[in-house]
């Protein structure tokens, strides 16, 4: 067990009071099979599912223009409101989806029959969401805001809201959110990019850490969200042939915590750990795998993100001031425990992953190629400019080098300390497991004991399989078969609302399992970022091998 934080303890120790979240619950016991748009039957319910038949008459003809890379496309698409997708509904409001379908596209009619359905999730802070798109509770209180300080230099190209160029961790929308943006600072939205080539794109709504009942109980605490999202994939499944689009083509995207969630869809398709509680809603007897993931800023791994953020930010300031070393360095000290059990191999042929050789694994393999596209594209005096700046960057035969803990200064930090399990439980994550009655928990042992000082303090019960439900790793760790076999990830590198690692664990577990793996980190981009939207595009179409339409 944990001892006190005044001593020095060993990294098995620490490893061992982080892990005890997890270690009472296998993780994927009984998992299904395949991913079967007709599904076997996966609750084995006998209830008549004709309810949530998708009505083709009750669409709305809807215009909107969208700015894509190749110019603007007219979409003409009807749209189909507030469509409950599960039979006993907690919250109708946010336990319903938007369907829309195009039907024109610059004049010329499109049938979108075999098109893939983009399920756009529009989630920040694990806070509830509507089928109209919108969050209906603000990003993460007490998480890295868009102008956090964190000790590095700033980066270049990522405007917030007000035009000012974002501080460390800044990517253009606040710490927390769902929403995406460009290098010139202007929203992306993958839905809406996705309409316009034509895919049918569903925007699901769903209960988050904010939802409660009228009486005050919580009703969207952990895992609700997934839940919900499940039974949203489900009813897609459930109505092949009704809705138009391919149900065999579904792609999730989000970013951070609905990043978090896209990852989590792909991950965890038709496990039946899931099974008691999406019967519990009435979701409908079919499949919930995924094709493909899409995932911006996704922030997984909850239970082990402090452990991998002290490791990679504990020498960094927070707000101008040093964190608690002996907090810090006993929660870094459990990434090469960690690290050992993944025996993770870097991808490239690098060998095991490492906490002695993770650091040079992110500068060669994501972080230098970064820099080094973004060094590329300048000019010749703007790229001078940028060197000069930035002594610490070489660039040698047309090629950018650098040292780790020169990067980690460069960025800085943007969290407290612990950085998600949060010691006044202020973070999104403390708040998603809360329970009926608590809006916020702490989710390991560490933070527990922390807060309160009881050395021999351990988390509350119900929240092992929680965060077993809550964490694509658990199901990309057991190889769960019903898994997406597609992944699209991409994170800023000054995004210091969590670790670099998280993104690379998360494409090399994938990429170590034969998936198909396309991962990039945008160059002093932060939070938030979306810097190649139309690659997501040609990615869908690459994939799926759908033509997609192009302005």
């Amino acid at each position: 067990m944990h001892e006190a934080f005044t001593r020095p303890i060993s990294r098995r120790a620490v490893l061992s009071s982080l892990a005890a979240a997890t270690a009472a619950t296998p993780l994927l016991t009984g998992c299904s099979s395949s991913a079967s748009s007709q599904g076997s039957s996966s609750t084995g319910s006998t209830r008549d599912f004709s309810a949530l038949d998708f009505d083709a008459t009750a669409g709305a003809e809807q215009s909107t223009t969208v700015s894509t890379d190749a110019g603007d496309v007219e979409v003409g698409y009807t749209q189909y409101d507030s469509i409950v997708y599960c039979l006993d509904p907690v919250d109708s409001t946010h336990q319903s989806l938007t369907v829309k379908v195009p039907t024109v596209l610059n004049g010329t009619a499109w049938d979108a029959g075999d098109a893939p359905i983009v399920v756009a999730l529009n989630i920040g802070g694990y806070s509830s969401a509507t089928a109209s798109g919108g969050a209906s509770g603000g990003g993460a209180p007490g998480r890295g805001s868009s102008d956090a300080p964190g000790g590095g230099t700033p980066p270049e190209g990522d405007s917030a809201p007000d035009g000012s160029v974002g501080g460390p961790g800044a990517g253009g929308v606040a710490s927390g959110a769902g929403d995406t943006t460009g290098s010139d600072g202007q929203p992306v939205d993958n839905g809406e990019l996705a309409l316009a080539a034509g895919c049918v794109v569903v925007v699901p709504g769903a209960r988050g850490r904010d939802a409660q009942s009228s009486d005050g109980t919580w009703i969207g605490k952990a895992p609700a969200q997934i839940v919900d999202l499940k039974a949203a994939i489900r009813w897609i499944h459930h109505n092949r042939g009704r809705l138009p689009g391919d149900t065999d083509h579904i792609i999730t995207t989000g970013s951070s915590a609905g990043g978090a969630l896209s990852a989590l869809l792909g991950a965890s398709g038709d496990s039946e750990l899931y099974t008691s509680r999406l019967a519990e809603i009435g979701a409908a007897d079919a499949s919930d795998a995924v094709f493909a993931s899409a995932g911006y800023c996704p922030q997984t791994d909850i239970e082990h993100e402090d452990v991998i953020y002290e490791w990679t930010f504990g020498a960094q300031a927070y707000n101008g001031a040093a964190v608690d070393r002996t907090v810090s360095d006993e929660l870094a000290a459990g990434f090469g425990a960690y690290a050992a059990e993944l025996n993770l191999e870097g991808v490239g042929d690098y060998g095991v992953l490492t906490a002695d050789n993770y650091g040079d694994y992110l500068v060669t393999n994501h972080l230098a190629p970064a820099v080094t596209d973004h060094l590329a594209a300048l000019s010749d005096s703007e790229r001078a400019s940028y060197l000069s700046s930035n002594p610490w960057i070489s660039w040698q035969d047309s090629r950018a080098g650098f040292g780790f803990a020169d990067f980690l200064a460069h960025v800085g930090r943007s969290k407290p300390c612990p950085a998600v399990d949060q010691k006044d439980l202020a973070s999104a994550e403390n708040g998603l497991f809360g329970d009926e009655t608590t809006d916020a928990r702490h989710f390991t042992d560490f933070g527990l004991r922390l807060a309160t000082g009881d050395d021999s303090a351990t988390i509350d019960q119900d929240i092992p399989d929680k965060l077993t439900l809550m964490n694509p790793m658990h199901f990309l760790r057991e190889a769960n078969p019903g898994r997406a076999r597609n992944w699209f990830i991409r994170v800023g590198t000054s995004d210091t609302d969590t670790s670099p690692v998280i993104v690379a664990n998360l494409a090399a577990i994938a990429t170590g399992l034969g998936d198909s793996v396309d991962a990039l980190m945008y160059w002093d981009a932060g939070h938030g970022a979306n810097r190649d939207a139309a690659a997501f595009i040609s990615w869908i179409a690459e994939r799926t091998g759908f033509a997609v339409y192009s302005a």
